[in-house]
């Protein structure tokens, strides 16, 4: 197994453990974005919103995974979600996160 294989395993149960304990899926694309493709069920909070938005976040009381086009925007998102209280992990790109779930 090579350090490659380790991350994405580690991520892989990451996100099994949250799906597990109903973590709600935040998209943090554009809505325009998000209205081209988006994993059933998600919720768009668009990156540059995520700070206006964390009071009802953190007021679902569920873990969230984060993701976006590619993984960049969603790891940022996860670090601001982390920083304020709230469970979190980034799910990287949503096209790819759908396919784990």
């Amino acid at each position: 197994m090579g350090l490659l294989d380790f991350f994405k395993s580690n991520k892989q149960d990451y996100i099994s453990d949250f799906k597990s304990r109903n973590a709600v899926i935040i998209d943090v694309r554009t809505k325009s974005e998000f209205q081209q493709g988006a994993i059933k069920g998600s919720k768009n909070v668009p990156l540059q919103e995520i700070n206006n938005h964390l009071v009802s976040i953190k007021s679902m009381n569920r873990p969230v995974i984060t993701c976006c086009a590619s993984g960049m925007r969603s790891a940022s998102a996860a670090s601001i979600l982390k920083r304020n209280g709230i469970e979190a992990v980034n799910g990287g790109g949503w096209n790819a996160l759908e396919k784990l779930l």
